[in-house]
């Protein structure tokens, strides 16, 4: 893997960089001001939350954050639940569902540490409770997270423990509105008490957003800038607006074949038709995925 310094255009996928290091640029009081006033005006009070089943010390965690507003889990959640045990790391759950619901106590037996919070606030506010329950129960250890929004994984993740150059890595990166890690898996490294003092200003203590274009603006496009103040920042694959605004979209097969863990769900979504659905299909049989209900055949 190239060093810090480094970065290297990827043979495999046209348009994508290996290995890419953020580099802040300057950022002008004007809109250091903007940005406060909209934090200002759209932050709410972060959703409630509690512990159901405490973490424990451990070097590495795996944080999976679900989202489950009326039934059960899914069969792609289960997959990912799966896979996620299988490599034999302890795993966090982050479950956003109704006070109560069943889905809790199924989930306790699957994970080794369960959180619950209420439907409000979208993945950052999962991932501030997870990191900062993580800071307290099992401070300095590697922490990867991970959200729902993606199939997978379909690689052995601990490799990008072993290897991420950075104290803070993404797995794709754009510079789509502004140089970003995107924000549905990243790795953060010795988390700790000061790591969520360095990193308040997107993992927001005790608020949140609750309209997806705040999430965007206010916290993953600042993600990489706030933690760069405290640490390395980078991600494994970067795509260039001018050639590929979102990898992940643009280039979701190619990533696959060159080691990418994930496939993300909105392929099959709101994102449908970017690449043939057939071929988004073919390919989670293939990886042994099930398929989305009304795809799976009689």
């Amino acid at each position: 893997m190239p060093t810090l310094n480094e970065p290297e255009a990827s043979a495999a996928i046209p348009g994508l960089t290996r290995n890419w290091t953020f580099r802040p640029s300057a950022v002008r009081w004007s809109e250091r001001l903007r940005t406060a006033n909209r934090v200002l005006r759209y932050a709410s009070r972060a959703p409630a939350a509690a512990v159901l089943k405490p973490a424990s010390p451990a070097a590495r965690w795996l944080v999976y954050f679900v989202f489950v507003p009326e039934a059960g889990l899914s069969a792609g959640q289960r997959f990912t639940l799966e896979r996620l045990k299988a490599l034999a790391l302890p795993v966090l759950v982050v479950c956003a569902c109704p006070r109560g619901a069943a889905v809790l106590q199924e989930l306790g037996g699957l994970c080794d540490a369960l959180l619950w919070k209420d439907l409000p606030g979208y993945d950052f506010s999962a991932y501030r409770l997870a990191l900062s329950h993580l800071a307290a129960q099992s401070p300095g250890a590697d922490v990867l997270v991970m959200n729902d929004s993606v199939y997978g994984p379909f690689t052995d993740l601990r490799e990008v423990f072993d290897t991420a150059p950075w104290g803070l890595t993404g797995f794709t990166a754009s510079n789509q509105r502004a140089p970003h890690i995107q924000s549905y898996a990243f790795l953060l490294r010795n988390v700790r008490r000061s790591t969520m003092v360095w990193l308040a200003p997107v993992l927001l203590p005790g608020l949140a957003f609750n309209q997806f274009r705040h999430i965007v603006d206010l916290q993953e496009t600042r993600f990489a800038r706030v933690a760069a103040r405290s640490m390395s920042v980078g991600a494994l694959w970067f795509g260039d607006v001018q050639d590929v605004s979102d990898p992940t979209l643009a280039r979701p097969l190619e990533l696959l074949e060159d080691g990418f863990p994930f496939l993300k769900r909105s392929l099959l979504g709101k994102h449908q038709g970017v690449i043939e659905r057939d071929k988004v299909l073919a390919r989670l049989a293939a990886l042994g995925h099930p398929l989305p209900p009304g795809d799976a055949g009689p």
